[in-house]
């Protein structure tokens, strides 16, 4: 059994988020950061099993920002 469940937090580039998890095939994207969190835990119930579900959904917020030298 899996106690936690990571994914990288990217922003979109037309807006919004993409998740996508570490070590598990799940995937999913959403136009603002509440309904992310619904995404992701949509996605959790339907990739595990009830016993085999993670308790704890951690989230990695990966940003890039360029600046002028």
């Amino acid at each position: 059994m899996i106690n936690e469940i990571i994914f990288l937090v990217e922003d979109a580039p037309e807006g919004g988020f993409i998740a996508k998890a570490l070590g598990v095939s799940i995937f999913t994207q959403a136009d603002d950061l509440n309904d992310l969190y619904q995404q992701l835990r949509a996605a959790v119930d339907c990739h595990f099993e009830l016993l085999n579900k993670p308790k704890i959904i951690r989230l990695h917020f990966v940003r890039e920002e360029v600046i002028a030298a």
